[in-house]
């Protein structure tokens, strides 16, 4: 219990720092988004409004900041993300909503597919180290080596552009009617499957390599020697052994990955214009969109911060010699 306390202390402070940070650092940032939403309306929108505008977002200058600190944290633990200023005057919420549900499945899928296929491959490579698999090495690390955006760019030269085989940009085919039908999730597959071939190719490189020297130095360790001289298959000795106790810094760091879903691939949403949080997110920074830059930076904090949650948790149910620190 001391070490539940002691770690759910710990990422409520950070959650309180995170959000400070998150409501002070779009107000120091140039700019007047109240004047930006004027002009962008192209008169639609009074220069008389621009005081209940400002009121409306929070940002009068007539109010203290330390006020303008406390209602934010009044309007957000009430579940109102306010009101945004590129997309007024619809709520942030709804705006979070609809690009959250696109990053998840394209950037969890691709993660998940990820961390299964290098584990499985750095388990292989690491229990036959010295022969021919260690020649995987280089060829992985070199793709994750390439910057992803020439990476990327590069996917939509061959397969698009010259071969055809896969859409440039969009995360659907508009000629179509969202919804459950086989014909527009088949398109949601079929657009995001280079995208996510990608997300795949440009971080396997990292799971086959720390995988490889867990098992590397696992297999060396006295449970595993005994159990070969038990006389135990090679699979039983390589699967129940040495990859079930190398596997534990890999299942905390993909825990830690699947927080980072939520923030998504800004550079992969850019280059394919794909509309998850990422995208939004560069676009609400352009627009000086400060209720949606705050949404979507509060929404990826605390993805991250539960996903460290988990983590801890799942890392001292499968070792419980970290409940005995401090």
């Amino acid at each position: 219990m001391r070490f539940i306390g002691r770690r759910l202390a710990f990422y409520v402070i950070t959650l309180w720092a995170a959000v400070t940070i998150n409501f002070f650092i779009p107000r120091l940032m140039p700019g007047d988004p109240v004047k930006a939403l004027i002009a962008k309306n192209q008169g639609r929108i009074s220069t008389d409004a621009m005081d209940s505008l400002y009121a409306l977002f929070g940002l009068d200058e007539q109010v203290p900041l330390w006020q303008q600190y406390l209602d934010y944290w009044k309007t957000l633990l009430s579940g109102d993300l306010g009101v945004s200023f590129a997309y007024f005057p619809t709520p942030v919420s709804d705006l979070i909503n609809q690009a959250l549900p696109w990053t998840v499945g394209l950037v969890g899928v691709a993660t998940i597919i990820s961390f299964v296929i290098g584990t499985l491959i750095g388990t292989g490579i690491g229990w036959r180290r010295g022969t021919w698999a260690d020649s995987l090495l280089p060829i992985s690390t070199f793709f994750s080596a390439v910057p992803y955006f020439w990476l990327a760019l590069i996917a939509v030269f061959v397969f698009s552009v010259t071969l055809g085989w896969f859409p440039a940009s969009g995360s659907y085919d508009r000629s179509l009617v969202p919804g459950w039908s086989w014909e527009f999730v088949g398109s949601v597959i079929y657009y995001g499957t280079l995208p996510a071939l990608t997300i795949v190719i440009s971080s396997i490189a990292g799971w086959i390599l720390g995988m490889r020297n867990m098992v590397v130095t696992v297999s060396s360790e006295d449970y595993v020697t005994v159990a070969q001289a038990k006389g135990l298959s090679e699979r039983a000795v390589r699967t129940g052994y040495a990859a079930r106790n190398a596997v534990l810094p890999q299942v905390s760091s993909f825990a830690l990955s699947l927080g980072f879903i939520v923030g998504g691939t800004l550079i992969m949403e850019m280059v394919f214009s794909y509309q998850g949080i990422g995208f939004m997110l560069f676009n609400a920074v352009n627009a000086k969109d400060y209720p949606l830059m705050q949404g979507c930076f509060l929404v990826i904090t605390i993805a991250v911060l539960v996903a460290n949650i988990l983590a801890d948790f799942v890392y001292a149910a499968l070792d419980p010699r970290t409940r005995q620190e401090g």
